[in-house]
């Protein structure tokens, strides 16, 4: 990814930018549509998923019935109870695509963009791509985007990987040649420019902060939690907004928050948010094209 590392970034200097209508915060959210994707003995792999959601008693060589249907309820029915909280609020969203889970749920697909939402690539299947060589990544890479194109209508313009990237997957994004920007950090509350290949190349940063997945690996035990944890990161970076506009991202899992309970607290943050003035929720692909427009390198 980087031969070297940046400890500095803006530093004092971040820059007075100016979002759409004088917005003081971009709030991006961000749905990580995975159900389908995941390891599976059924798809072939010597092991079932076992994550820090759902930590396995099951021998990783069997299958682990209640482990599936728990990713099962978030294609059945938790993407379905974001999406129409999406529409009764009227905001947009990007979803984080990985391109099997899709093809298994091709009339979810066709819904995300018929409403206006964002597919972004999150790869083919649910996988990390540290462990392929540079070959694989580029060939995962590559059919990921003619599956979501196939299955959605839109080709992905943006780029995220299960937990982290490779050192290949940044110039294999910007080689691929159709991409705007990646989201493969989460190093910064503003969008910012990297040298890849001897050329500038956006990254518009993600958070593993302001993401339900701290109910399963933060202690979070209840939505008023995760509520308040959005609202404070809300909050600080309004209040911070007022002379330097700020970005939030905000990460949602349809097996996490799409269930009844977790769902409110995130209704109830849009609720929050929409209740200030000059809060832009935005897809990430717009705040790449704001920002390459606005603030080229």
């Amino acid at each position: 990814m980087a031969t070297q590392r940046d400890f500095v970034g803006y530093g004092r200097n971040v820059p007075q930018i100016q979002w759409p209508g004088g917005a003081r915060i971009a709030v991006s959210l961000v749905v990580n549509y995975e159900e389908g994707s995941e390891y599976s003995l059924l798809d072939g792999d010597d092991h079932h998923e076992s994550n820090n959601e759902v930590p396995s008693p099951i021998p990783s060589g069997q299958r682990d019935l209640y482990n599936e249907s728990f990713f099962e309820y978030g294609s059945r029915v938790g993407v379905w109870r974001l999406l129409d909280m999406f529409d009764r609020h009227q905001v947009k969203s990007t979803f984080y695509c990985c391109a099997q889970a899709l093809e298994r749920n091709p009339e979810l697909a066709r819904e995300i963009t018929a409403q206006g939402h964002e597919p972004c690539g999150h790869g083919y299947r649910w996988a990390e791509v540290h462990l392929m060589s540079r070959e694989e990544e580029a060939e995962d890479m590559q059919k990921t985007v003619a599956a979501i194109e196939a299955t959605t209508g839109e080709r992905p313009l943006g780029w995220f990987t299960r937990y982290g990237p490779s050192v290949n997957t940044r110039e294999l994004a910007v080689a691929e040649g159709g991409f705007i920007y990646d989201s493969l950090a989460t190093n910064d509350d503003l969008p910012y420019y990297v040298t890849v290949a001897d050329r500038p190349w956006l990254v518009i940063p993600y958070s593993f902060e302001t993401n339900d997945a701290r109910f399963w690996r933060g202690g979070l035990v209840s939505t008023g939690d995760f509520f308040e944890y959005l609202k404070d990161s809300f909050d600080c970076l309004y209040r911070e907004g007022a002379t330097h506009p700020k970005m939030m991202s905000v990460g949602l899992h349809c097996r996490i928050t799409g269930r009844p309970s977790r769902s409110q607290a995130v209704e109830r943050f849009i609720e929050y948010a929409k209740g200030f003035e000059g809060v832009w929720f935005a897809r990430r692909v717009d705040i790449a094209r704001w920002w390459l427009e606005n603030y080229p390198a």
